[in-house]
């Protein structure tokens, strides 16, 4: 993800520094261009990172509801252990 941002960045700039170079239009209309460049851009990663941000909180809730299992499960094992040992002391 930080290289796709980082490319997109990096590209960004290039792409502007190229089309002040080459560009057949005027100053005014060259600044207007890039202004909007950059705003859609930080449209794109503002989106980007949202979609960064819900993937990464599906992916920590799946994570603890696995962890909570777990911890069901081991609890679970010790209560049959403690009742097993208890069991084979009254017998």
């Amino acid at each position: 993800m930080h290289q796709n941002a980082f490319g997109f960045l990096i590209g960004l700039g290039a792409g502007a520094g190229v089309g002040l170079l080459l560009a057949p239009r005027s100053g005014e209309k060259t600044r207007s261009l890039i202004r909007r460049k950059a705003v859609d851009g930080v449209s794109y990663l503002r989106e980007r990172s949202a979609e960064v941000r819900d993937t990464a909180g599906d992916a920590i809730r799946e994570q603890a509801r696995k962890v909570s299992q777990g911890t069901e499960a081991v609890k679970a094992a010790v209560s049959a252990g403690r009742q097993a040992f208890t069991d084979s002391m009254h017998s």
